[in-house]
């Protein structure tokens, strides 16, 4: 259960560090504060700079990814596997004996980033989402943009996803919707937290095919907020999705920031 999503099995809501559409979706909620939106925060993630470290770690994540795919499909023999993991051993030793720690501030969710913590470095946390993240491996990643009243996402699962032969796992499916979905009930005016999650597979979804998913605002009635999404491969209906996300007290993150940073 992640701690900043009560009562919620699935993993992250957010939008995407790059391909974002700044100009998008800045009148998606009606009647909603014009500085509430979206939209403002998803100008600030397309301007993080990027600076030598940043181009650098974001080329470390993708060459994982790389070697993730290749082992994940690899028919190699057992001498060549045995030669590789020698030299992954020696990469990881070396990794491991330089400095670590928490290279950003704040969390990589952008449905709930209302506000960008005192003295971070903007917005450099979405870097770090395991479904967004280009600085992390472990994300597919997932590329998040505005279409005027809907938030659409494309996104290649590869081997590492694997559930059904072929297939992207259920469980990436639905974590998938809800990174999505957290970000369209963000068009609603309000940040919110996913309180249901609800997946509905209509076809497998395949691995190492382009996936187009969309999501958009359902409705809202008062701190709720519903939200609906698809995917779509090959042009046929894969999945569909709805989301209840309850809108919530930033101070209540701010402390639960201020404990995990302790």
């Amino acid at each position: 259960m992640s701690p900043d999503r009560p009562g919620d099995t699935d993993a992250g809501a957010g939008a995407d560090a790059v391909g974002v559409d700044a100009g998008a979706g800045a009148d998606a909620g009606a009647g909603a504060d014009p500085e509430s939106l979206m939209s403002p925060r998803i100008e600030a993630l397309a301007a993080l700079e990027l600076t030598p470290r940043r181009v650098e770690v974001r080329r470390l994540a993708q060459a994982m990814r790389d070697i993730i795919e290749a082992l994940v499909s690899s028919t190699a023999e057992t001498e060549d596997l045995a030669s590789a993991a020698d030299d992954l051993e020696r990469l990881a030793g070396t990794l491991g004996a330089l400095p670590s720690g928490q290279t950003y501030q704040g969390f990589a969710e952008a449905a709930i980033a209302g506000e960008l913590p005192e003295g971070a470095e903007g917005w450099a946390f979405f870097d770090h989402s395991p479904f967004i993240g280009l600085a992390n491996p472990m994300s597919p990643p997932m590329h998040i943009a505005f279409e005027g009243d809907r938030v659409v996402c494309d996104v290649t699962f590869g081997s590492a996803y694997e559930g059904p032969p072929g297939c992207v796992h259920g469980g990436y499916v639905a974590g998938a919707f809800d990174e999505l979905l957290g970000a369209a009930q963000s068009l609603s005016g309000t940040q919110g937290m996913t309180a249901h999650l609800g997946v509905d597979y209509r076809r497998p979804t395949p691995l190492h095919v382009p996936l187009r998913m969309e999501g958009w605002v359902d409705r809202r009635e008062g701190r709720k907020i519903w939200a609906k999404a698809t995917i779509v491969a090959d042009g046929e209906l894969r999945a569909e999705a709805e989301a209840l996300f309850i809108a919530f007290d930033p101070a209540d993150f701010l402390r639960l920031l201020e404990a995990r940073d302790e």
